[in-house]
């Protein structure tokens, strides 16, 4: 046995060193007469499988048709109460009345905390004793005024007659001069009197003033709410001692309220007051309905009322304000709002996101092939990122687009495409 292994291992050793030092001789053996034109064969087959196409990459490609869409501005913001103020105590007193509690609805010129009067009441009626008083002395010195007057014609009168008599001789120069000196006694009695009338006018402006001053500081003791809306904090304690600038209350209105977002600088032109946007709560489920009642919690409606004319330094950004109804009061302060602003419509593309790619500068757009399969290189701006896919623009009303294997080719080399439509 061991005899038939040893030949069988010469035997398959001379065949495999005749297969590898003379393999022409092994095929002719083998009934291969011409192994030659059989590798010319083989050859000539790579050649016409290369001129058909072996070499080219193949690409899917989806035919796109551009669509209208509404283009809106995506933002995300916060709800801001209309108004808010920290109403605070002008003068130092006792609260003597009992608290209202945060929550409660406040009207207009509704009372929040009342003070102690203490001894303002007296000083009142001590500033409007006084303005009488002022007042009454006013007749006086009108009387006085018109005394002086009556004086100073009398006066006038004299000297004109004593001038005349002393030119025709009748009257003496001591006359003349007693009758000039008398005249101008009583004009400074007039100066006088006109003086003592405005002093009495001044000390009843005084009494006023100090009359008004009194009704303030009284007034001053009954703190109330500057405009209608929600208590956001309780009323000062009762007994509790208020300084000049002590918190009574805070007041927020929330009817209506608003929402408060920043547009980027890209974005900033698309916007214009007046323009309809539409925002979820984060309370809300499910995507933005536009059709939605605007009070229901989670659908809100409104306009743009304010556009600021200037950026913020940090990010560039500019501040848009949207006022929505809330008659009820179910939106509240604070609450975090995806925005939607209506804007002009759109010629757009829309295809899967893995379409997008990058050229050799980093811009950011999608390949394309024409007719002879050659591809081609489209920048792209992107609208809006949808479950179904992106809305796009910068392509032609109808593009041949790439969407799988584009970033194995280059803008001008020929590819295989396959049809998405024509594949599924």
């Amino acid at each position: 046995m061991r005899f038939f292994s040893i030949i069988a291992a010469i035997l398959v050793s001379a065949v495999l060193a005749l297969f590898i030092l003379d393999r022409p001789r092994l095929t002719a053996l083998l009934g291969r007469d011409n192994p030659e034109a059989e590798d010319r064969s083989e050859t000539t087959e790579i050649s016409a499988d290369t001129q058909g196409g072996a070499e080219l990459v193949k690409v899917v490609v989806q035919k796109s048709v551009a669509r209208q869409i509404d283009t809106a501005v995506i933002l995300r913001g916060e709800t801001k109460a209309a108004r808010e103020v920290d109403v605070r105590a002008e003068t130092s007193a006792v609260v003597v009345s009992e608290p209202l509690r945060k929550g409660a609805r406040v009207e207009t010129g509704q009372a929040l905390c009342r003070l102690d009067e203490g001894t303002r009441g007296t000083a009142l009626a001590l500033a409007q004793a006084q303005l009488d008083e002022a007042r009454a002395r006013v007749p006086e010195a009108e009387a006085r005024l018109d005394q002086a007057l009556a004086q100073l014609d009398e006066a006038l009168i004299n000297q004109n007659a004593s001038a005349k008599l002393s030119q025709g001789g009748f009257a003496s120069t001591t006359r003349v001069a007693n009758s000039e000196a008398a005249v101008a006694t009583a004009q400074a009695g007039v100066e006088s009197a006109r003086a003592g009338l405005q002093a009495s006018q001044s000390g009843i402006q005084s009494a006023q003033a100090n009359v008004a001053t009194a009704r303030k500081e009284i007034e001053r003791l009954t703190i109330t709410a500057p405009f209608s809306g929600l208590l956001e904090s309780d009323t000062a304690e009762l007994g509790a001692l208020l300084q000049p600038g002590d918190l009574c209350a805070t007041i927020i209105q929330l009817d209506p309220i608003k929402l408060v977002a920043y547009v980027p600088e890209t974005e900033v032109a698309r916007v214009t007051e007046g323009a309809t946007a539409v925002a979820r709560l984060v309370s809300g489920i499910g995507a933005i309905n536009t059709n939605a009642p605007a009070n229901r919690g989670q659908d809100v409606r409104g306009q743009v009322t304010f556009l600021s004319r200037s950026a913020d330094e940090t990010t560039r950004t500019f501040r848009v304000e949207i006022e929505v109804p809330n008659s009820n009061n179910n939106i509240r302060d604070g609450q975090t709002a995806e925005i939607q602003i209506s804007a002009e419509g759109a010629t757009a593309h829309l295809l899967p996101q893995s379409a997008l790619t990058l050229n050799d500068e980093g811009t950011l757009g999608v390949r394309t092939i024409d007719d002879n399969a050659i591809v081609e290189f489209h920048p792209v701006t992107l609208m809006r990122d949808t479950v179904e896919g992106i809305w796009i623009t910068g392509l032609d009303q109808t593009a041949n687009v790439i969407v799988l294997g584009q970033e194995y080719v280059v803008a001008g080399v020929q590819v295989a495409p396959t049809y998405k439509e024509l594949s599924q």
